[in-house]
């Protein structure tokens, strides 16, 4: 097995060498880097601000990936699911594919001062829980587990980036 990270636009090189890094580590494979070269604005919702994960999804997910690769697109723009404000990210599980969003993740995008190191944390859990669904599992009741389900920032932060005992054997690899 193999993840793919595929970084949309500017995507610093620091972030995306220390995220290749983590996934590493919490996922026990090898992980590669390949820019993502599609478009972004056919998603875009000019009401909302906001761009549709799943069109993005659909359109940027497993172009020229392998069956046993899973693939994270990783964008820097504001993403929402019909029925939310917004997303953190989503998962495509039967393509193997999964989307996060870099922007609501910074501290600057609340006026608050930046901190690299609670942004990298933040930014590996969203990657670990959004590639954890294309492994097959499911949203976990157990709130510090990377799995828990994410509706705001305080939800992220009180999650560990690692899997829970439950979670961890269900890992389809």
């Amino acid at each position: 097995m193999k993840i793919i990270l595929k970084p949309k636009d500017d995507i610093d090189n620091n972030i995306l060498e220390e995220l290749k890094e983590r996934l590493k580590q919490a996922f026990g494979c090898p992980v590669e880097v390949i820019p993502e070269a599609g478009s972004l604005e056919r998603a875009y919702d000019s009401k909302r601000r906001q761009y549709l994960a799943s069109e993005l999804l659909a359109r940027l997910k497993k172009s020229g990936a392998a069956n046993d690769e899973k693939v994270l697109v990783i964008v820097d723009v504001d993403l929402y699911a019909p029925g939310l404000n917004f997303v953190f990210g989503q998962a495509d599980i039967a393509s193997g594919a999964a989307i996060i969003s870099l922007c609501r993740l910074r501290q600057e995008y609340y006026d608050l001062p930046p901190d690299e190191a609670l942004f990298l944390d933040r930014a590996t859990k969203e990657a670990v829980h959004e590639l954890g669904h294309t492994f097959g599992l499911g949203h976990c009741n157990n709130t510090r587990c990377v799995m828990h389900f994410s509706n705001s920032l305080a939800d992220t932060d009180l999650k560990q980036i690692s899997f829970c005992s439950q979670c961890r054997p269900k890992l389809i690899k």
